[in-house]
C-alpha cells in the first residue's frame, strides 16, 4: 500500500482547507447565532417569563437542545461517512443547518402563535445540532488525510476556526444591528436578519465546498477493502466496531473536549447573559468584547496548531487547560469592574487560553482512530463530550448564578472542567506524526507516550 505524501500539493491542501474552512464557519454561524439570540431575544419573543433570568434559563434549556442531537448526527454521518466519504456528508450537513436557520428566520414569535412557537424553534434547533454533529468529523478529517504527518496539526486546526469564525460573524452582525436600530425595533423584526443571511452564507459555502476532492486516505482504504487487501472486513455498523474496540480513545477524546467546550460556551454565550443582566450593562457591550476576542482567536488557533507540530498535542493542549484552570477567576474578577477595557481583555484572553486547547484537538481526536472507523470514532467522542460539557454550562451558569448571585460557583465550575481535560490529557498517549493511512497501535489513548511513528516531525 503506497503511503500518502508527507508534503502534499500546496495548491490542493489550500483549497481543501478553503472548503473546510467556509463550510464550518457558516455552520458554526447558524449554530452560535441561535446562542446569542437565546441570551438577547429569545427570551422573551419565545420564552416570556416574569423573572429574566427564568426566560433565559429556558431559552438556554433549547438551545442545549441542540447539543443532544449531535451525537445521532455524528453516529449517523460518521457511518455513512465512514461507509461512503467525508466530502457528500459536508454537503448534506451544511444544507440541513442552513436550510433550519433560514427557517427560524421566519418564525411567528410566541405573541403570534402562542406555545407552537417555542416548539417549532426547538424543532429547528434539533436539525441544527443533528446537522453539526456530522460537520465537525468530517470537516477536520477530510482535511487531516489530505495534509500530510508533519503540518498536520496546522492545517487540521484551520476547520477549527471556523467556530470563532461563525462567532465573530453572528456576533458581528447583531452588533452591527444593535448599533444601528433601536431597542424596539431589533425585538420587533432586527433579529430575524441574521437568520435569513444564513441562506446567502449557505449558499458560498456549498460552492467551495463541492470543488473539492475526496479524502485520499479515505480512497486509499476503501480501495484496500474492495479488493480483499483490508485486514479484516469493516462491519455494517462503524460505531458499534468503535465502541467495541476503541472505547478508550472515545473517552479520551470526550475528556479533551470537555474543558475546551465549557469554557467556550461561559466565555461566549453566558457572558452575554451576564454583562446584561448581572452586570446591567448595554448588549452593545458584551457583543463588541465578544467580537474582539473572536478576531484574536481566530488567528491564534493555527499558531497553536503550529506548535503542537513541533512540541505536540499534549503539551500545547495542557498549557490551555491549566491556564483556563487559573484564568477562570480573573474572568470575573475582570468582568466586575464594568470597564469595557476590561471585560474585553478577560474574554481575549480567555478565548486565546481555549485556543491552546482547540487548535491541536482536530489533529489529536483524528489520530486517534483508524481510516475505516475515524468518521465514526471521532464524531461520537467529541459530539458526547458536548451533551455533557457545552450543552450544559450555559444552563449551569445561569441557574448558579440565579441561585447564588455570585461568580465565584461559576468560576469554580469552570476550572474544575479545565481540570478534567487536564487529567485527560496527561494520561493519553501523544500521537503528533502517525501515519494515517497505517493502523493505529493498541492502546493509542493511554500508556506509551511516545509519537506513534518511528521518526520524529520535523
Amino acid at each position: 500500500m503506497t503511503r500518502p505524501t508527507t508534503h502534499p500539493p500546496a495548491g490542493g491542501i489550500t483549497r481543501v482547507v478553503a472548503a473546510s474552512l467556509i463550510g464550518t464557519t457558516v455552520e458554526w454561524y447558524d449554530f452560535f447565532l441561535y446562542g446569542s439570540a437565546a441570551a438577547l431575544v429569545f427570551n422573551t419573543l419565545f420564552f416570556p417569563a416574569d423573572d429574566p433570568l427564568v426566560g433565559t434559563l429556558i431559552a438556554f434549556v433549547t438551545y442545549a437542545i441542540g447539543f443532544a442531537a449531535r451525537p445521532l448526527g455524528g453516529i449517523v454521518f460518521g457511518h455513512f461517512g465512514d461507509r461512503t466519504g467525508r466530502k457528500k456528508l459536508l454537503v448534506v450537513s451544511l444544507l440541513m443547518m442552513g436550510g433550519a436557520t433560514f427557517a427560524m428566520g421566519l418564525l411567528p414569535t410566541y405573541d403570534t402563535i402562542g406555545v407552537a412557537a417555542p416548539i417549532l424553534l426547538t424543532v429547528l434547533r434539533l436539525v441544527q445540532g443533528f446537522a453539526l454533529g456530522g460537520e465537525w468529523g468530517g470537516a477536520v478529517l477530510l482535511v487531516s488525510e489530505h495534509g500530510g504527518d508533519d503540518r498536520r496539526g496546522f492545517w487540521a486546526s484551520w476547520p477549527q476556526c471556523g467556530a470563532p469564525g461563525g462567532n465573530l460573524l453572528a456576533t458581528g452582525v447583531l452588533a452591527l444591528l444593535a448599533a444601528v436600530q433601536s431597542e424596539a425595533d431589533f425585538r420587533a423584526w432586527g433579529w430575524r436578519i441574521p437568520f435569513l443571511l444564513s441562506g446567502v452564507l449557505v449558499l458560498i459555502g456549498l460552492w467551495v465546498r463541492v470543488s473539492v476532492t475526496e479524502s485520499p486516505v479515505f480512497l486509499q482504504a476503501r480501495a484496500a477493502a474492495e479488493a480483499g487487501a483490508a485486514p479484516e472486513r469493516a462491519p455494517r455498523a462503524p460505531v458499534t466496531d468503535v465502541l467495541r474496540r476503541n472505547w478508550r480513545e472515545v473517552l479520551t477524546a470526550m475528556g479533551t473536549r470537555f474543558g475546551e467546550n465549557v469554557s467556550y460556551y461561559v466565555l461566549t454565550s453566558f457572558l452575554l447573559v451576564y454583562v446584561t443582566t448581572h452586570l446591567h450593562l448595554s448588549k452593545s457591550t458584551a457583543l463588541n468584547a465578544v467580537l474582539i476576542g473572536s478576531a484574536v482567536h481566530f488567528v491564534t488557533i493555527p499558531l497553536w496548531g503550529a506548535l503542537s507540530d513541533r512540541t505536540g498535542r499534549r503539551p500545547v493542549t495542557l498549557i490551555g487547560s491549566a491556564g483556563m484552570a487559573l484564568w477562570a477567576f480573573a474572568f470575573f474578577a475582570l468582568l466586575d469592574t464594568r470597564s469595557f477595557a476590561a471585560i474585553t481583555a478577560s474574554v481575549t484572553v480567555g478565548l486565546v487560553l481555549h485556543g491552546a486547547m482547540y487548535g491541536p484537538q482536530a489533529a489529536f481526536v483524528s489520530e486517534m482512530f483508524d481510516t475505516r472507523v475515524r468518521y465514526s470514532g471521532a464524531s461520537l467522542g467529541s459530539q458526547l463530550s458536548s451533551i455533557a460539557a457545552g450543552a450544559l454550562a450555559p444552563v449551569i451558569a445561569v441557574e448558579l448564578l440565579k441561585t447564588y448571585r455570585s461568580p465565584t460557583p461559576i468560576a469554580l465550575y469552570l476550572c474544575l472542567a479545565a481540570v478534567v481535560t487536564s487529567v485527560t490529557v496527561a494520561l493519553a498517549r501523544e500521537t503528533r506524526g502517525r501515519d494515517l493511512a497505517r493502523p493505529a497501535p493498541q492502546g493509542a489513548a493511554g500508556g506509551d507516550r511516545a509519537p506513534l511513528t518511528g521518526a520524529e516531525p520535523t
